[in-house]
This record gives structure tokens, sequence and C-alpha cells, in this order.
């Protein structure tokens, strides 16, 4: 980061945890849906920093075509974080479902902009996946009530890899983090899915608070979540007590999760119970990356790269990773040399979403301070 970049530690916390973000998914990305024997076999070792494409021939080999992945190119992760950053921006104001049928599924269908996997100017809509596409035909097309519109969906981790701005938007405040990411995943993700999106806000949110730790961070997140999830976080998080290496902590964090994973042993051959909703399952990619912050002990790098070298959904999990230890380091904490490539490969303006978040987050504290001083009031005149 360029010296004086971040005025305050909002901003620099902010900016530390959309950057930390991005730089997850893009080098996550490259061995996104492979297992952690097959990317090393394919690299020669672990993955260290940004790689190339799994194959060569990326614009045909299945089952990567037609994405450009590798090479520092971030993927639909940040492209919809991005996009949720600029309805902060443009409503300033607290989000909820309707929000996103709004303000956020007309970005999916309307101008263009620069997809770094598919090498060209696109729709939004071009590059997500069905989960997300699912927006698209449920309140454009199907004109859902948008607080209902996730039923349905397939359950997965759709809603929970863009939803780090929220942390931020409600910055030291888990609990309010939490309400908002839940209400406006409730557009696009039910049951685990939904209840991940606003565990993960939670993280950020604790993680953002001055004095905060790895440690506190999950604990904060913890405190909130529910059912499977709930089950599937404290899992995680006895078995990362104790280890420092996410080398070492990536089987050890699979075995932890793996009951609570309805996608089985073969990410790429789910099993038939897969993506089902369930008051006792949980997806996997937040339960492991809350493990990778606490095995990381909240060190950017070390998070990311567990995150990767995990395999299976890697751009996703080293994501949620590394916007948590992003927020908790600030934005020094991320490997600059990473950002400036991610960076300069997306041709995409990493810093800026978070610079934007940092001053919605302010103007949000001074609404909700003018709206809890009206609620005083009212209540200190009620109990005369």
């Amino acid at each position: 980061m360029p010296e004086n970049a971040s005025t305050s530690l909002l901003e620099d916390k902010s900016v530390g945890a959309l950057v930390g973000s991005a730089v997850g998914d893009a080098i996550g990305g490259a061995v996104e849906g492979w297992s952690p024997e097959a990317i090393r076999e394919r690299h020669g070792g672990w993955v260290t920093g940004i790689v190339g494409p799994w194959y060569d021939d990326w614009r045909n080999a299945r089952p990567i075509a037609p994405y450009h992945k590798g090479d520092g190119h971030i993927t639909d992760d940040t492209l919809m974080t991005h996009a949720l950053v600029e309805v902060y921006d443009e409503r300033r104001q607290h989000l909820d479902a309707y929000a996103i049928a709004e303000s956020l599924v007309p970005k999916l269908l309307i101008g263009k902009r620069w997809v770094p996997e598919l090498e060209t100017d696109a729709l939004l809509l071009q590059r997500v996946f069905l989960a997300e596409k699912w927006l698209v035909a449920r309140l454009h097309y199907g004109h859902n009530d948008p607080r209902e519109a996730g039923v349905g969906n397939i359950v997965n981790c759709g809603a929970a890899m863009y939803v780090a701005p929220v942390g931020i938007a409600n910055a030291g405040d888990p609990a309010g983090a939490y309400a908002e990411a839940i209400d406006l995943a409730g557009a696009h993700q039910s049951s685990y899915g939904r209840e991940a999106a606003g565990v993960f806000a939670a993280a950020v949110a604790a993680a953002m608070m001055p004095e905060a730790t790895a440690s506190s961070a999950v604990a904060e997140a913890l405190s909130l979540a529910k059912d499977g999830t709930r089950a599937a976080v404290e899992a995680v998080a006895a078995a990362a007590d104790g280890l420092d290496d996410w080398e070492q902590a990536i089987p050890v964090l699979r075995r932890a999760v793996e009951p609570f994973d309805t996608v089985g042993p073969d990410y790429r051959d789910q099993s038939l119970d897969a993506r089902r909703p369930s008051r006792t399952k949980a997806i996997e990619e937040l339960p492991v990356a809350l493990g990778f912050v606490l095995v990381s002990g909240g060190d950017v790098r070390q998070a990311v790269l567990g995150g990767t070298n995990y395999g299976r959904d890697a751009d996703s999990i080293a994501s949620m990773a590394g916007a948590i230890t992003g927020a908790l380091s600030g934005a020094s904490g991320v490997p600059g040399d990473w950002a400036a490539d991610i960076a300069e490969a997306s041709r995409t303006d990493l810093e800026l979403p978070g610079r934007v978040m940092a001053s919605v987050a302010a103007e949000l504290h001074e609404s909700d301070a003018r709206r809890w001083s009206r609620r005083s009031e009212s209540l200190e005149r009620l109990r005369r």
C-alpha cells in the first residue's frame, strides 16, 4: 500500500478486508475444485502465490472452460463483492432483501464490466454461477418476494462469498452485521447458506474492532451462529486449537468439517444430498476459512495459502479467510506484491472499494446514532 493511502483505522481495516478478500479469491481461484494432492502434483508442491491456469488450453479444457482462472485473475466472488459495494455507495443506508432486488440484480443485467476470467467486457450475469443467476430468475423474471426468493436455490456459499461489505458497514457490531446479512441473503439463499452469510459478515464486523484478534473474531461469530453452522464452526475451531501450520491443518480441518458437509469427498462428483436444506449441515467454506484464520493467528498470507491449498472451493475459502485476516491486520497486512500483481492482472482497483465502504460505514454510524438517540429520548419519556 502506498504511504498515506489510508487516513483512519476504519479505512485501513476496510481496505485490508476487501483487498485481502480479492487476493484470496484470485490465488485460490487457480486451484478451485481440486484436492490438495492434485494441487501439489500439478504445481510441483504447495502453491505459495499467484500461479497460472490449471490447463494451458484453458479456453477449451473441461471443466475449466471458458474461464481463465489463475494468473492473478479475480473471480465472481470479488465481482459480486464489488457490486455490493456499489449498492452501498448508491443507497448509503443499511441493506435488506429489497435492496438486493432493486439495486444488485440490475447490476447483473445492465452495463458491461471487465471480467478477467473472460478477458473481455461482459455482463456480470455472464460470469456468475447458476446459484447467482437464480437472483435474476426469481427476482427479475419471477417477481418473487425478495425476502423469500432464496428458497429453492441450491444451498451453497453463493451469498456468503460477497457479504464482507456488510461486516464493514456494521464495523464493531457483529450482531448488527449478522442480522443485516441474514436479511439481504434471503433474496439469494436459504437454510445454512443464508446462515453462513450472517456468520461471515459477523466475523468481518468483529475483525474490524480495533482490539480484535483472530480468536475474538471467530468467538464473536460463533456466538451468533445457529444449528449445523454453529456445530461445524465449533468442531473446526476445536480442531484448529494448537495448530499454527496451515500445511498440517489442511487434513485436520477437512476431517472436522466433513460430518457437516453435504457435497461429499469428491468435489466434482457431488453426493445426492449435496446442497439441500438442513438444520444439521453447513457449507464447508465458512468453517474452514475460520479455521485457517485461527491457525494463521490472523496472518493474511498464511490464511490465504491455507485456504488455497485446501482445494475444493478454494477461491471462496481463501477469500473469506483473506477478508477476516485483512480486517484484523489492516492494509499493510496484505502482501503488497500479491495485491499489486492481482490488481494489474485483473485491471481492477482493489483498494477503492474498501475506501468507499469506510465512508459508508462512517455515515451509517452517524445515522444509527441519531436513530438510537431518538429511541433513547422516547424511552426516557415513556418511563417517567
